[in-house]
């Protein structure tokens, strides 16, 4: 959340990120998959605005690729051993090839996913060091819509109203962020 001064502008700033949130509650049909979403938001903005804080400009702050660095080894640390423990060694090129898969195309597939998932993320952190979480959190949206919107096109999935409904709250939070920030600048 921006720091309020006062100023009823920026007092309000903070709810107008509430529309965004209506993608979720309105595309979702279940209970299971309406937690999981804001358990995902939330975790996934704390993240932000505690990465946010240890970018301070010091010298004694982390640079955006030396704390990516760090979460991404911790993120392994922790997720390795529970991914184990739940799947056990099902990811053995015995396993696989038994499941009818093709062990190689597996792997390469893996290894393109992760290399751009970390390419995604590099980029994040870079971002982030730029702009405030929530305007960080607001560009995040955008880019799930965006996601969604292709994805849709692309496939040819049909778009039932609720869905439609979703998706146009999500791209009203965005302007009256948009909207928002603008004024805040032209009034400082």
């Amino acid at each position: 959340m921006i720091p309020s001064k006062g100023n009823k502008r920026e007092e309000m700033q903070p709810c107008n990120c509430v529309p965004l949130s209506g993608i979720f509650f309105i595309g979702i049909f279940n209970r299971a998959g309406f937690w999981s979403a804001m358990a995902s938001n939330l975790t996934n903005q704390s993240r932000n605005v505690l990465s946010k804080k240890l970018m301070v400009n010091t010298e004694e702050s982390m640079d955006n690729i030396t704390l990516f660095s760090i979460i991404t080894v911790m993120s392994f640390l922790i997720s390795a051993p529970l991914t184990l423990l739940v799947e056990g060694v099902k990811f053995t090129p015995t396993y696989l090839q038994s499941s009818g898969l093709n062990v190689n195309e597996v792997c390469i597939r893996s290894l393109l996913a992760a290399l751009c998932y970390h390419a995604y993320q590099q980029v994040a952190y870079m971002i982030l060091q730029k702009v405030s979480p929530v305007t960080h959190s607001v560009g995040n949206c955008v880019k799930r819509v965006v996601v969604i919107v292709s994805s849709v096109i692309f496939f040819r999935t049909p778009v039932s109203p609720i869905n439609a409904l979703g998706t146009a709250i999500a791209l009203a939070g965005v302007f009256l962020y948009s909207r928002a920030r603008r004024l805040k600048s032209k009034t400082i």
